[in-house]
């Protein structure tokens, strides 16, 4: 954690000052209108339910606005080998430079806000009708501040943490003595191999497994998965909450897909262990129709 009684050096700009200078003119204007932390001004957005805002101020944070981070990124070409199942690197790389480009971007956003933090973020990704190989990527979420201003909840390097989980699971992961960190992701593009003309002819009115895809299918989740473990080692976290695997071709060609590991990553505060003990299973009868 960051020291943050230490002033900043006079020859570095302040961080929100960095992310003012790197975001679109329109964008900084908005978030004007925002409300900033440890400010009254200015109202606040959210794309958080009626629960989750209330679950929020629960646990003792404000929301201060929806920050937006958008990247449309043209991916390079990348030929796979009919017969041979194998990594699409060129891919693989686009993806993932171009979900960092729009996470970076939310971020600075975040920091402009003097936010402690970002939850409900989600990542969309969507191909743009004018070029096949033209993809917009989005990420957004809300941002978040603690009411008493205790910088304790900041993620990785003192920048605002980063979260998919939704109000209702923020509340109970700090009730458990967990905080988070950042979401953390791994992508893997891969040709699964074609089967030749003959052993599909051999395969009709069988039951038998297809090895070969089921080695390709296999091995490219365990890199999408292992690339998101690298990413939590990285941020010092204890572990990952909420992991979800993605697939998705993307209408590129086919046997080329995408697996796309994301969770995010937590780490104990101290207590962890006694608040985890101290929770008991609650009964809630829902009243909707």
């Amino acid at each position: 954690m960051n020291d943050m009684t230490s002033p900043p050096q006079a020859a570095v700009p302040a961080p929100a000052t960095q992310a003012a200078e790197q975001l679109a003119p329109h964008a900084v204007e908005r978030l004007k209108g925002l409300r900033a932390q440890g400010s009254h001004e200015g109202i606040f957005t959210s794309d958080l339910s009626v629960n989750e805002f209330v679950m929020v101020r629960q646990a003792g944070f404000e929301p201060l606005g929806l920050v937006v981070g958008s990247c449309v990124y043209h991916l390079g070409i990348q030929y796979g080998q009919w017969s041979t199942s194998m990594e699409m690197d060129v891919l693989s790389q686009a993806m993932y430079q171009a979900r960092e480009l729009a996470m970076s971007r939310m971020e600075q956003e975040a920091i402009l806000l003097r936010a402690d933090g970002v939850v409900g973020l989600r990542l969309e990704v969507k191909r743009m009708e004018w070029d096949k190989d033209i993809l917009e990527f989005m990420a957004i979420g809300t941002a978040i501040a603690h009411r008493t201003g205790d910088p304790g909840f900041k993620g990785v390097g003192g920048k605002p943490f980063t979260s998919d989980l939704s109000g209702q699971d923020f509340w109970m992961l700090l009730k458990s003595g967990y905080r988070p960190m950042e979401m953390v992701m791994g992508s893997c593009v891969y040709h699964v191999a074609h089967q030749g003309a003959l052993r599909s002819l051999g395969n009709i009115g069988s039951n038998v497994e297809l090895a070969q895809f089921t080695q390709a299918m296999y091995d490219a989740r365990e890199l999408a998965m292992e690339r998101m473990q690298h990413e939590a080692a990285a941020a010092q976290a204890d572990g990952i909450t909420g992991v979800q695997l993605h697939e998705g071709s993307h209408n590129w060609q086919p046997h080329v897909i995408e697996f796309f590991a994301v969770g995010t990553a937590v780490k104990a505060m101290e207590q962890a262990d006694a608040l985890v003990d101290a929770l008991a299973p609650q009964l809630v009868i829902p009243v909707n129709d």
